[in-house]
This record gives structure tokens, sequence and C-alpha cells, in this order.
């Protein structure tokens, strides 16, 4: 039986969706130099890998992100969080590599990328070969209890079909595609762990291998974090926990409008970006902006709102705990990137370092 979805295209999702487009075109039309997508692209992969790991219960921060992917690590106890976040990488920039093929998706593809977030080996993994089910954390009752194993194959099969043929025949918008085969990846839930960062690289390749790439500089994994409950209640569809009791064919409205407002947001939030590195930063600013850092590159877009910020503003811009953006503003002033504007204990606060400020005007 072919994966046939049931859902509509909400007022809400076409909203988006309009969105999504006019962000794509915007960003499509920057003069933005090769050197500088490289850099932002590098942005972008250490947020999905941050946000996409956290999401599972990783515990490591974004700037802790960034030295492990750096080679940087070393942090007692978190020697697990480490390699999850290494994995996770290597997978992001292979769902990438993969969608450049313009080829149709192959079932392999999937499994390679699953054998990279979770096991770190570009491998493909088999899928699971026994029942698994997931509960709550507090008193352990069932939350969803996928398909027997035995039917995993043909539902995968199904899948893989439906989005290959789907991207040639063009009938829905790609964004639905992408939200779709998120969905129902996670529903068939294939693996004994891992579905989650797998399902989420899937929707990533398709929209990269679709010409919703965005050139490489856009995460939607931040969405998902920083609306976790949502994402959840999303995934959550269907009279039952049991997915031949309903939820093989349930409803999955409510998780596209879902999907297509995250990405929508993503987009706007990389339109909004892109327009000032690209357009602010030509010439020898480019190549100033180049020097920085990735947390740095994301920080900018703060001081484009603000030219004075405080560690608690620049922590709460960054996701991350108030102590780290204290010690990451003692870190940028030694290293020139940040200057104090006011010393006071109280009322301490910062500004770019002035050959980075001019880059903003």
């Amino acid at each position: 039986m072919a994966f046939r979805p049931h859902y509509s295209i909400t007022p809400e999702t076409a909203k988006s969706l309009m969105a999504i487009e006019a962000s794509r075109a915007a960003v499509d039309r920057l003069p933005i130099s090769p050197q500088l997508i490289a850099s932002l692209r590098e942005s972008a992969r250490l947020l999905s890998t941050h946000y996409s790991t956290q999401i599972e219960g990783n515990r490591l921060t974004l700037p802790e992100v960034e030295k492990v992917i750096a080679g940087q690590g070393g942090f007692p106890g978190r020697e697990r969080d480490e390699k999850e976040v290494r994995n996770y990488y290597l997978a992001v920039e292979k769902a990438e590599a993969i969608a450049t093929l313009k080829r149709h998706l192959k079932e392999e593809d999937i499994q390679l990328l699953h054998g990279l977030a979770f096991e770190g080996k570009a491998k493909p993994t088999s899928y699971r070969d026994g029942q698994n089910v997931i509960r709550t954390s507090g008193d352990g009752s069932i939350v969803y209890m996928p398909p027997e194993a035995k039917e995993v194959p043909a539902l995968m099969q199904e899948l893989i079909a439906w989005i290959n043929d789907e991207i040639e025949e063009k009938r829905l918008p790609v964004p639905v595609i992408a939200a779709l085969a998120h969905y129902q990846f996670a529903t068939v839930h294939p693996y004994y762990d891992g579905n989650g960062r797998t399902s989420r690289l899937l929707a990533t390749m398709i929209l990269h291998r679709c010409g919703y790439g965005l050139k490489g500089i856009y995460s939607l994994e931040e969405y998902y974090a920083r609306n976790l409950r949502g994402y959840y209640d999303a995934l959550s569809v269907g009279p039952s926990h049991n997915y031949h009791m309903g939820r093989a064919e349930a409803d999955v409205s409510g998780f596209v409008q879902y999907f297509c407002e995250g990405m929508a947001d993503a987009f706007s939030n990389v339109r909004a970006r892109a327009e000032t590195v690209g357009g602010d930063f030509h010439g020898d600013k480019g190549a100033l902006m180049r020097e920085l850092r990735p947390l740095q590159r994301q920080a900018l877009g703060l001081f484009v709102q603000s030219k004075v910020v405080t560690a608690g503003e620049l922590a709460d811009y960054l996701g991350i705990a108030p102590r780290q953006g204290r010690d990451l503003c003692a870190k940028w002033i030694e290293e020139g990137f940040l200057v104090v504007e006011n010393p006071s204990k109280k009322a301490r606060s910062y500004r770019l370092a002035e050959r980075y400020e001019e880059g903003l005007v």
C-alpha cells in the first residue's frame, strides 16, 4: 500500500509558504561572495548541530559545540555529548553533499545519514530488528508504539518512492514535501534510536535537493529547539498511541503548518542576517567579516539592532546561559572584538570594537 499522507494547507501554512518564497528570492538576489557564503554556511551547520542534538538531550552549549567542532574539546563527563555533535556535524555535511547530486533519493542515503549521525561511521545502518516503544520519562507510560520491525522496510520503501515521485511531479510545494517526509520518518521510527536527528536531516536534504538550500546558511533546528513543546505536540497526532490505530491515517495538517512556520522564521532570520553582512560588509569589510568565528558573526545581528548591549542580552540572543554570556564578553574584549561601553558592575555594557562597528555603517 502506497504512502498517502492526510493533510490540508491551512491559511497559516499558505501564509508561511509565501513568506518562504519571498525570503528565498531576496537571498538569491544578494551579491554575497563565495567566501562569505562559506563563512555563513559554517555558522549554520554549527547551529543545526547544536540545536538538533540539544533536542535529544545533549548538554553542550553553543560555544562548547563550536570548540568541539574546531577540535578543541575536552569537557570532562561530556565525552558522549562531544561525540554526538561531531557525528551530527558530519551528517549535516553529508546531507548537503548528497543533495547536490540531483538524483533520486535512495534508501541507502537515509541509512548512511543515520550511520553518521548516530554512530559516526560513513556506513549505512540496518533498520531495527525488534519493537521499540516511546515512553514518558515520568511514570513510564506509553507515548507511542511504532509499527513492528517486519513492516519497517516496506514502509520506508513506500516513503522514499513517494518523496521521489513528488519531487519529480512537482505537485506539492517543496516545504510541504519535506514536512510530510519528516513526519512519516519519525512515525515509522525505523531505528531504536536516532530517529529524530535523522528525520531532520532527511528534511534538510530534500530542501537542498529541490532548490531550498538557501545557500546552506540557515538552520531549522533552532526554531524546533526554541519551540520544543510545539514540535512534540505537532508530531503527536491521531486518536491512539499505536501506529495501526489511527496514527498512520491521522490528519497531519498541524505538523505541516508547524514545519512551514518554522521554515519561514528561519528564512526570515537568514534574510536579515545576509542583507546585513552581504550588503554592508564588502571589499575590505568582507575580509574583516571572514576573520570572525561563527558565534561572533551570529552576534553581529544583535549589534545591528542595538549598538550597545549587555552580557545578558547577548546571552539571550545566542541562546546561552547568562554566565556564559559574561565569559564570552570577557573573552571577546581580550580578542579585540568588543569594548566596554559602561564599566559599572551593575550596568556593564559593551559595543563592537571600532573596526567592526564601522562595518555595520
